[in-house]
């Protein structure tokens, strides 16, 4: 589990490696029956680039919320908007949404307080009983080239972002595209 506080807000973070998810709808509705309140996402785990990848989607999400500039009425599915650099919801979820076929996943929890955000992880978590496993969120060499094919990152957006490791030049670009976005409005 991975936590920080953005913008006043309490960020709650978890990796699940080797779910099994034989109903999507199923699923949506015990987290969303299970999050007391607060804001939540899940994500297809093996297209998220590391923590930054998700902490720049959701402070970018909660920032067009309080500037006006969202373009969903939901928190949770701007954070997958910006999370997957994408304006059409339909693209995101294409991109980072949960299928039946996803093994490894992402939990992302938005509360107004820390004492919400772990009740809603402990609720979640309990209901469906997964197994957590927060390495799943983590850049790892193995996910690299899938990020690059379905993100469509380019060798001259890599370059340009390059000022170390090919993992930080992949977050380095998803966190502009994030950035880009914002302006796109």
């Amino acid at each position: 589990m991975i936590e920080a506080e953005v913008l006043g807000k309490y960020l709650i973070v978890e990796g699940f490696r080797n779910v099994r998810i034989d109903n999507i709808e199923r699923v949506l509705s015990i987290i969303k029956a299970n999050s007391e309140g607060s804001h939540t996402q899940i994500l297809d785990a093996d297209y998220v680039a590391g923590f930054e990848h998700i902490f720049f989607a959701v402070l970018n999400a909660i920032k067009s919320f309080r500037a006006g500039y969202n373009i969903s009425r939901s928190l949770p599915i701007e954070i997958l908007l910006f999370a997957s650099g994408q304006d059409q919801i339909k693209r995101a979820i294409d991109l980072l949404g949960v299928k039946e076929t996803t093994r490894n996943v992402v939990l992302i929890i938005v509360a107004e307080s820390h004492e919400g955000a772990i009740s809603a992880l402990n609720s979640i978590t309990n209901a469906l009983g997964w197994k957590a496993d927060h390495s799943v969120i983590e850049l790892t060499d193995e996910k690299t080239q899938s990020i690059v094919n379905a993100f469509r990152i380019t060798p001259l957006e890599l370059e340009a972002s390059r000022r170390g490791l090919l993992k930080d030049a992949i977050k380095n670009v998803l966190i502009e595209r994030a950035a880009i976005l914002v302006t796109q409005r």
